[in-house]
């Protein structure tokens, strides 16, 4: 007779931004009965733990991270570190291997969930265990970087030249890079972990599994999704965007004291995710376009570089220009009562896969800053196939200007601006659509299904 009912074990990057999304996948598998072992560091337990709404279902087991030589004594998320340590990191993730395979000898589980802990089919295919690769970013920036097509050069960084040779059979010509925009995929060929290669670290992880999972939908990467099947020759599971159900919080008294004293629909919000630090000039830039906007924001990002505190970054005369209508802020928020709030209008993001979703199911309009190669391909699907949001333009040596901030922002704010009326009117259209009674939903139960089938 067949299984109904899983035991899965999770096992995710060591970033806030992977681990997040494979908890609310979590989530919606125990909802439907599924039980589920959650590897994971102390200090993200500590995190995520009011996120996981089935106790009874989902157990955490706490991951000791090794200290490698050149990481942060006690590191042990890259929300601890700056990207150009993600290498150590990602040597300290595999030495957590022992550990690893301890659970699942000792609990003996269906599925391995996991992403670029390539080794793991190493383990589970001696044991009998069914392994789904996860991807929780965009299917575009798999399949345009860390697809078998994709002409890598073996033993040194690739030039902007090489990187922009599309793979052969790319389904896109509008999700794609732009000059030096290229660069942004120099990282594939970094180091990621001992004497392996970031490109080489995702192929082999990918090629080892039983079936891709992607964190999408077809109704906006369908196209790219298929290309990925082909060319690993494996079955692909579509999750949907598993968003999280509503918060039942109450947004902390001291942003709804700040919010609520502005017109409905008339502030700007702006984060750029966990991990992002920008340049102390950028910054500056940033606010200082927030400023001449002339409406009210709230800004939360991390302090920029070189400086530990926000209020030393900001520039001189800033907080006294903009009391009562700006706050920048450079601890944690609440990012999705935030944006569900009624004076906020605007959100001013990174266009991470994760903002990428809440931005499209909020009533926001949405300007878009994008910095790592995965948040250009999705700020290309945002602002260019769907045209649902604007990107901020760029000087040629790919920085923005506080002129360039304001314009994008009063582009969508504007009441008479046709590209705001424009942009509303496809969000609207689209998060109508994703929001359809079931759609969603659907999309998880016909991913246990495609489980169901790769065990028969």
């Amino acid at each position: 007779m067949a299984k109904t009912n899983f035991h899965i074990v999770m096992f995710p990057w060591l970033a806030i931004g992977h681990m997040t999304p494979f908890l609310h996948l979590s989530n919606k598998l125990a909802e439907r009965g599924h039980r589920i072992s959650f590897l994971l560091p102390n200090k993200a337990i500590q995190q995520l733990q009011h996120f996981n709404h089935y106790p009874n279902l989902i157990t955490f087991h706490s991951l000791t991270i090794p200290h490698v030589d050149g990481l942060p004594i006690g590191t042990e998320t890259a929300s601890d570190i700056p990207l150009s340590l993600n290498d150590l990191l990602s040597i300290a993730f595999d030495r957590t291997r022992p550990q690893f395979e301890e659970t699942v000898n000792t609990t003996r589980p269906d599925f391995v969930f996991y992403d670029s802990a390539h080794w793991i089919p190493e383990v589970t295919k001696q044991l009998g265990i069914k392994t789904i690769n996860y991807n929780v970013v965009c299917a575009a920036s798999i399949a345009i970087a860390l697809v078998p097509a994709r002409n890598v050069v073996k033993g040194r960084l690739m030039s902007e030249a090489e990187l922009a040779e599309l793979p052969v059979g790319y389904p896109s010509s509008n999700i794609v890079l732009h000059g030096k925009e290229w660069n942004a995929l120099t990282f594939i060929s970094f180091p990621f972990g001992e004497n392996i290669t970031f490109y080489d670290r995702i192929t082999t992880a990918i090629k080892g599994c039983d079936a891709i999972a992607i964190r999408t939908c077809s109704e906006i990467e369908g196209n790219m999704c298929d290309y990925i099947g082909n060319q690993y020759g494996k079955p692909v599971f579509l999750t949907g965007p598993v968003l999280p159900e509503p918060a039942e919080e109450k947004l902390d008294e001291k942003w709804e004291d700040c919010l609520s004293g502005f017109e409905q629909g008339s502030v700007l919000f702006c984060a750029f995710g966990s991990q992002y630090i920008l340049e102390k000039d950028q910054f500056q830039e940033l606010v200082l376009g927030f400023e001449l906007s002339g409406l009210p924001f709230l800004i939360a990002l991390k302090p920029p570089m070189g400086v530990s505190t926000i209020e030393q970054a900001l520039p001189e005369g800033f907080e006294e220009r903009v009391k009562g209508r700006g706050v920048v802020w450079g601890g944690w928020v609440q990012q999705p009562l935030i944006l569900a709030h009624k004076s906020v209008g605007c959100f001013v993001n990174h266009c991470g896969f994760g903002s990428m979703w809440e931005s499209l199911m909020s009533n926001c309009q949405i300007v878009l800053i994008p910095h790592l190669g995965d948040q250009i391909l999705n700020t290309r699907i945002m602002a260019g196939e769907l045209k649902v949001a604007v990107e901020v333009e760029r000087e040629e040596n790919g920085w923005f200007t506080k002129e360039s901030v304001c314009q994008a922002i009063k582009s969508v704010m504007d009441k008479d601006s046709e590209v705001g009326a424009l942009v509303k009117k496809n969000h609207e259209k689209w998060s109508e659509k994703l929001v359809t009674p079931g759609l969603m939903s659907g999309y998880i139960d016909k991913f246990v299904e495609n489980m169901k089938e790769l065990v028969r």
